[in-house]
Formats: structure tokens, sequence, C-alpha cells
């Protein structure tokens, strides 16, 4: 077995004998997701719950402040922010907000990949967020839901935190670039889908995870993955031209860009630019 097959050689064998240890979502996320299950929840009691965590708190207020659901009024409260998102989009948000918390590590070579990760991630939701806001302004009547896309997009590349954790247990020998890089591109999306899992997201959104760079995987409806690979586009991820125009067209026929240089508009590029600022 050459050098740059054992990180990933350990995480398959990990991965058929049920002994990797996935990450866990932060304890505020799954009291919200908890409460949003309850038939009696209320904003109130959904505020209290936010409230107990001072980043969630700020986080919760920009998303209510931000393009996506902005009024000429700012909102300046936990309560405010949870009433102007209302409680059936505040389970992904929030959920969606907590993601970074994960990604952290003591190990440098280790900390930077999750750095940068996580800023791809940012880089290619924001692009997704934004155009399913265009898209629902059009399609008022479509299943489709922002809340949900906003999660998806920012758990879309989850599968590279065990990759990393693995690595950071072992720094001495994996913690290098050669081995995530293979590791990475050959078992993220697997492990991302065993990831959410086991956080208990819907099977929709574990197929997404798994799926969302197979371009063998076409919707022929507009659907969440369009919004995602049109970020992955917007930011270089896949470097096939040919393909990325013909994805492109796809998605005007499909509704979910208005024309094919739409993302190269002032007006678009100022919205995104407003919703990284939310992350």
């Amino acid at each position: 077995m050459g050098s740059e097959n054992a990180l990933y050689t350990i995480l398959v064998e990990k991965i058929k004998q049920n002994s990797l240890i996935l990450p866990t979502l932060p304890e505020i996320a799954l009291k919200v997701r908890d409460k949003a299950d309850s038939p009696d929840v209320n904003l109130g009691q959904m505020s209290d719950i936010i409230s107990q965590d001072p980043a969630l708190s700020l986080g919760m207020i920009k998303v209510a402040n931000s393009p996506l659901l902005s009024r000429t009024v700012k909102v300046q409260t936990v309560n405010q922010a949870v009433t102007r998102i209302g409680l059936t989009q505040i389970k992904s948000i929030a959920t969606a907000m907590v993601v970074e918390q994960i990604f952290v590590s003591k190990n440098k070579i280790v900390s930077i990949y999750l750095a940068q990760s996580w800023k791809n991630t940012v880089n290619i939701a924001a692009v997704a967020i934004a155009l399913m806001t265009f898209y629902k302004r059009n399609n008022k009547h479509s299943s489709l839901s922002l809340d949900e896309l906003t999660l998806a997009s920012l758990v879309h590349s989850i599968g590279v935190l065990p990759i990393l954790t693995e690595a950071e247990k072992h720094s001495d020998v994996f913690a290098n670039p050669t081995f995530l890089e293979q590791a990475i591109t050959k078992l993220s999306n697997k492990l991302g889908a065993e990831v959410t899992k086991a956080w208990g997201f819907s099977d929709e959104l574990v197929e997404l995870v798994r799926s969302w760079n197979d371009l063998s995987v076409l919707p022929k409806e507009a659907h969440y993955l369009d919004f995602i690979r049109a970020g992955a586009i917007y930011n270089d991820v896949f470097k096939n031209e040919e393909t990325c125009n013909a994805l492109l067209k796809s998605y005007v026929d499909k509704g979910v860009l208005p024309d094919i240089l739409f993302m190269k508009s002032e007006e678009f590029t100022t919205m995104v630019d407003g919703i990284k600022e939310m992350f």
C-alpha cells in the first residue's frame, strides 16, 4: 500500500466497521431543532433558547436584517429577529448558522483546510441563496424552500469534517496536503451523507450531500442541487467549461436563472456579497 493511500484506507475500513466518529451538532442547534419540532412551541420560547448562545443570537439578527428578509425597520433583538424569520424557517436557519462552530482544529495544517473549506462553503451557499431568492420572487408557488436551501448549501460539503478529524488524530502522518486532498476527493460525499443521516436530516438532504457534485444526477425540474451547483460554477469548482455552460443553459430552461449571464450582473453580485456578511 502506497503511503498516499493510507488515510483513505483507514477511513474506508472505519466506515465498513461503523467505527468512524462523526461530528455532532452543537448543543444549541439540537435544542432549537428539538423545540421547533414541538407542537406547542411559540416565538417567545424559541427566542429564549436562541438567546442562550451569543453567537447564534447575533447571527439571527444578521439574518433578519439581511437582503433575504430585511424590511425598512431593522431588528434589534433576538425576539424581533425570530418574529421576522418565523418558526417554520428557524429550525433550518439556526442549524445552518451554528455549523461553523465545528470547523475548528488545533493542528495548523488541518485548521487551514477547515477554514478554507468553510470559506468555500459560504461562497457557494451565498450564490445558491441569492439565486433562490430571485427564483422565489417569480415562482411563488414553488415547493422549494429558501430555508431548506440555506441549510443544504451550508452542509453540502460537511463530509470533509470526519476526514480532517481523523487526520488530526494522526497529525504526524496524515496532516499532509497530499493525503488530505486524496481522501477528501474520494470520500467526502459519502461521509457527508453519513453525517447528515446521523444528524437526523431528511432523506432528500442526505442524498443531496451525497450527489451534489455527481453530474450524472440531473433533476428534470428545478431542484436544490441546481442552486448549489450554480454556486459551484460561480466559484470555479467545476473546471470543464463545456459542462458548466451546459448546466447553466439547463438552469435557464428550468427557470433557476433568468438568463445565462445573470450571475454576472451587478444586482446579483451585490446580493451575494450581502449574504456572505451573514456568515
